[in-house]
């Protein structure tokens, strides 16, 4: 009696990124988010281009044609949730790490696969944006080029601020474990804290606020450094920070708890 041929199951890195990659492109609320944060940015923009009269001439260039990314941050930071509660809601969570049993490479892999998307995607659509804001923006004193300078590094820096904001966003799905309770977490303590925090009458506190995620991020994402921000490279270093601190705890609940 023959014995049945078997198949050896290698687990690899590629294999754990491919696998997320195919996770992420077959969920119909990836393509709404993305494609809902783009047209968000860009109209925004075109609008705020096309309405231009001189009235904030003080405003940064960038700040001003980017100013849809605050609602875009949103529909990344969803989506950063979703990657990792939306798994725990489905119970698909189980089947990633029985075939993973590491656990950790799970979410490693979920983090990687997103960041490239997110800062692709946020890149791409501030160009874009810049772009389509130039057409009516040209003779004003708002005109710019992609070659001007502190202007690509800018966009860049607005495209890299968004991408860690939603990897907190998706630490905090991977530590809550609740797509509405990580949303509330975010909106609450990433987005509305250090507002609620700013009206206090402290030097001190006034001083740590900068140095919360979003306003780090603020100052990332322009060719003048913002008003009461912190530098661009700490802004750059305190958001990295905030990111891998929450990704480190939620590495650290996932080894230890049960799924």
């Amino acid at each position: 009696m023959s014995t049945p041929a078997t198949t050896t199951y290698r687990l690899s890195t590629k294999g754990i990124l491919r696998s997320e990659w195919h996770k992420l492109r077959t969920l119909r609320s990836t393509w709404i988010t993305l494609s809902t944060a783009t047209a968000l940015v860009i109209a925004v923009g075109a609008t705020m281009g096309s309405t231009y009269d001189g009235d904030d001439s003080e405003v940064d260039t960038i700040v001003f044609t980017l100013l849809g990314t605050q609602l875009s941050q949103i529909c990344l930071a969803v989506l950063g949730i979703l990657i990792t509660a939306g798994e725990y809601s489905t119970g698909m969570i189980r089947a990633s790490v029985t075939a993973v049993p590491r656990r950790l490479p799970v979410l490693w892999s979920k983090a990687a696969i997103f960041t490239a998307v997110a800062f692709a995607v946020s890149w791409t659509t501030d160009v874009v944006t810049f772009l389509t804001a130039q057409i009516w923006l040209s003779g004003t004193d708002k005109e710019l080029s992609l070659t001007d300078d502190g202007v690509l590094g800018a966009l860049t820096g607005s495209a890299a601020s968004l991408t860690l904001l939603s990897l907190i966003a998706l630490g905090l799905g991977a530590l809550l474990r609740s797509v509405p309770g990580a949303i509330g977490a975010f909106v609450g303590s990433v987005l509305i804290l250090p507002e609620v925090l700013g009206m206090l009458p402290f030097s001190a506190v006034e001083s740590a606020i900068r140095h919360f995620p979003v306003q780090a991020a603020s100052s990332l994402g322009s060719l003048t450094r913002v008003e009461d921000t912190i530098a661009p490279g700490t802004a750059l270093v305190t958001l990295t920070l905030w990111t891998a601190a929450i990704i480190a705890a939620a590495s650290v609940l996932l080894k230890r708890r049960d799924v």
